[in-house]
Parts: structure tokens; C-alpha cells; sequence
């Protein structure tokens, strides 16, 4: 199918380009920018007079909860979910049930996102058999059956010896390792920043020493490895340091910060919010703006959603026992667009962040719209002011603790590799 979309403000941070083009596709891929190409006729038109056109986002951390759990959410609920935000590319983590530690797993999750249609799923194989940390996992095999990258899940490796090993063979297939930097010690039994809120409220603190300490860990066995690491949420000011001195060393290593960081802190725990129960916990004023800065820098290559959707019963106990994590991927770009509105990002930048910046964390041909590349594109509306309400979402998970707040910005189309997989159901 042709299809033309007119009259739309083009951004396209991999070709800087940032204003007024039409953009024309054609099986499936961008046919040209800005003039049709040649005796093309469109099959269909997309009026996007007021609206952005962009590269589809790419998340870098969602978890869709099948295989294993199904009673909370799965792959065709959550790539809906996704398109409705924009997100055309998503990572899944290997903590799966089972652990996608054998081909077989990373087979079917990649078999039932092709058949839901809705989003590209990239698997992201486990570092470790069963995400154990004792003996690594088929990595040959996990890259052969499509895994982007291999990955703890959340689940660090406690043991030292394993995780260089585990660097050293996935340097020698040329992989892409993803960790999430928390102690496995200092993390154990905690649910929020150890600070003054933790000690006011009687909850069980995890200090930053948790994220830095881990940071140390596998930056020193990068830089000796020679592996490419990208690390999974960051959350503290001093992993922040951290990792720009790790980076002067070996500007391989690239980091994540998920979108909620960047906008709430260890206040939000105040009311004792299960929604926001999230690991690594909300730090401190001033660990959000060192996020926020670093990200300004492009010390940050990415925002992620770090999506992980529960059903009410997993967010109903008592604040400990609830299980971490906030439903995400539908509020990614408007919380996005937010950090623009504070000035922190410019809008190019916000979504180059969303896009480029994760593409090239992943080394994959994604993010951009120069022609001949896959017509991944997302049309929102920047001006659109909404409240968010647990109906506004596709997600099975509702848990998020920006339910009331008034966002900015709303898609309106999504389109995969050249295909309408959302369109903005009229009033």
C-alpha cells in the first residue's frame, strides 16, 4: 500500500529535520520526504495538519507478561497497548515464565507478537540458565533465534566470576549485555530509597551504595571484557556519576532512565501509593535532577517505560508486599512531552530520546525516516490536553500513579513498517 501523510511538522532527529514535509511509503517503507517521488499515487491519505510526525518509539524495557503470566496481562494486549502510545519497537526482558533462556521461549514470544501485529517485539535473551546466576545460558543460540541482547532481567548475578564470564563469551558473539544495577545484598526486603521518607513512614530502605556498587561491578569488568553493556534504569545522582566517568573510558557503555524517574521522587510515597512501588525506588529530589540533567546532556542515550503491568490484587497489601512497578507504555510520550514543557528537553530532543538514541543503543536500523528505512511512524497530537483515566488505557495493568493528572499530547496514528496498526477512534 501507498500511503500519503500531508501537511504534518516532520521531526527527524537521525536526519535533523525539524519542519513542515509530507512523507510518502510504499511497501512498507519511507518512498520519500517532503516531494512524491515519481508517478506516485497514494492508496490512502493521512490528513496531519497540527500534529507531529515522527519516527515510532522504541522502548527499551517493557515487560508483557507471557509467557507465564497470562492472568495479568499478554503480548496482544500490551503491543495494542503500545501502538496506542506510539511505540512501534519494544525490548522484552527475560525474566518470562519460563526464563527465555532456550531459543524456544524467544521463538514464541517473537511467533505470538508477529500474529498480535501491533508492535515489533525484540527478545532480550537471559545472561544466565534460569536467570540464576550459575551457569550461562545458550548465548549462540539465543542471538540465532532473533535475541537483540542478553540480559539479567532484574535479577543480577550475584557472583562475580559468572558475570565476567558471561561478558567475556557474549563479547566474543558481538552481543549487546543489559543489567539493571542493583546489589542483589542491599536490595533484598527493601521498597524505598533509604532516606528520611523511609525512616518517617517505617518502610525498608534500599540505599544508592545498591545501584553504585553494581555500576562499579560491571563498568570495570566491561572496560576489561571488552563487552558492549548497557545498563537498565538508573535512579541516583552518583550512578549518574558513575557512569559519565565509566563512559570517558568506554564510550561503549550506554544507560536507560525510566520516564518515571524522571518525574516523581521519594515524596510520591507520602500516601503510601502501591503504584508507586517501583525497583530501583524513587530517590530523592536531587537524584531526579541529576537524571533529568544527564539525560539533557546525552550522558543518557534513553527513556524507557520500564512497563510492567499488575492486576489490582498484586497491587492491594501492604506497601513491602506489593509487587514494584507501574503500567507505562501508553504514558510515555505525554510524560515525555512534559520534560519539554519544563524545559529540560526540546522537542527534537525528547524525541530523539525516544527514538535514535535507543535505536543506537540497540545498533539496529530503526528510529529514523530517510528513505528506504521501515515506515515505522508515530502521529500524535502535540497540543492535546487530556486526563489521564484507568478507561483511556489499553493495558490490561491500570497501576499507574498518574491516574487525574492532565497530560499533554496525544497520538493519533501509529503505523508498522508501512502498516495502520492505530488510528484515534473519532468521538
Amino acid at each position: 500500500m501507498k500511503i500519503a501523510i500531508r501537511g504534518g511538522h516532520l521531526i527527524d532527529p537521525a536526519n535533523a529535520l525539524d519542519a513542515p514535509l509530507d512523507l510518502y511509503l510504499a511497501e512498507g517503507r519511507v518512498a520519500a520526504v517532503g516531494k512524491a517521488p515519481d508517478g506516485f499515487h497514494a492508496d490512502r491519505g493521512i490528513d496531519a495538519r497540527g500534529r507531529v510526525v515522527c519516527p515510532g518509539l522504541i522502548d527499551l524495557r517493557a515487560r508483557l507478561r507471557e509467557p507465564g503470566e497470562a492472568d495479568r496481562a499478554d503480548i496482544a494486549s500490551e503491543t495494542r497497548a503500545a501502538a496506542a502510545g506510539g511505540v512501534t519497537t519494544l525490548c522484552c526482558p527475560p525474566d518470562t515464565d519460563p526464563v527465555m533462556d532456550t531459543p524456544a521461549v524467544a521463538t514464541l514470544v517473537q511467533r505470538r507478537a508477529q500474529a498480535a501485529g501491533s508492535a515489533r517485539v525484540l527478545p532480550v535473551g537471559a545472561l544466565t540458565r534460569g536467570l540464576e546466576g550459575r551457569q550461562l545460558s545458550e548465548m549462540g543460540a539465543l542471538a540465532e533465534a532473533g535475541c537483540v541482547a542478553l540480559g539479567d532481567g532484574g535479577r543480577p548475578t550475584a557472583d562475580n566470576r559468572v558475570q565476567r564470564r558471561a561478558f567475556e563469551y557474549a563479547a566474543t558473539f558481538g552481543l549487546l549485555c543489559m543489567t539493571q544495577p542493583q546489589d542483589p545484598q542491599l536490595t533484598a526486603g527493601g521498597c524505598a530509597h533509604d532516606g528520611t521518607v523511609a525512616t518517617r513512614l517505617g518502610l525498608p530502605g534500599i540505599p544508592e551504595s545498591a545501584e553504585t556498587l553494581a555500576l562499579a561491578r560491571d563498568l570495570a569488568l566491561a572496560e576489561e571484557t571488552g563487552v558492549r553493556l548497557h545498563f537498565n534504569g538508573l535512579s541516583s545522582a552518583r550512578g549518574v556519576r558513575l557512569l559519565g566517568r565509566g563512559r570517558y573510558d568506554n564510550p561503549r557503555v550506554t544507560a536507560d532512565v525510566a520516564i518515571h524517574q524522571l518525574h516523581l521522587d521519594e515524596h510520591a510515597l507520602e500516601g503510601f501509593d502501591p503504584n508507586c512501588h517501583v525497583l530501583p525506588p524513587l530517590r530523592t529530589g536531587a537524584d531526579r535532577d541529576a537524571l533529568r540533567n544527564a539525560l539533557a546532556q546525552g550522558h543518557i542515550a534513553a527513556i524507557c517505560s520500564d512497563h510492567q503491568p499488575h492486576d489490582r490484587d498484586a497491587k492491594t497489601a501492604p506497601f513491602p508486599d506489593t509487587a514494584p512497578g507501574i503500567s507505562a507504555l501508553e504514558t510515555l510520550l505525554p510524560l515525555t512531552l512534559a520534560l519539554v514543557d519544563l524545559g529540560l528537553l526540546t522537542l527534537a530532543q525528547g524525541i530523539e530520546r525516544l527514538t535514535l538514541g535507543p535505536a543506537r543503543v540497540l545498533d539496529l536500523p530503526y528510529g529514523r525516516l530517510d528513505p528506504g528505512r521501515s515506515a515505522d511512524i508515530c502521529i500524535f497530537d502535540p497540543e492535546r490536553r487530556w486526563t489521564l483515566r484507568p478507561t483511556d488505557l489499553l493495558s490490561h495493568g491500570h497501576n499507574t500513579p498518574f491516574i487525574g493528572r492532565e497530560l499533554r499530547g496525544r497520538v493519533t496514528h501509529t503505523l508498522l513498517a508501512g502498516r495502520l496498526v492505530y488510528e484515534e477512534s473519532k468521538p
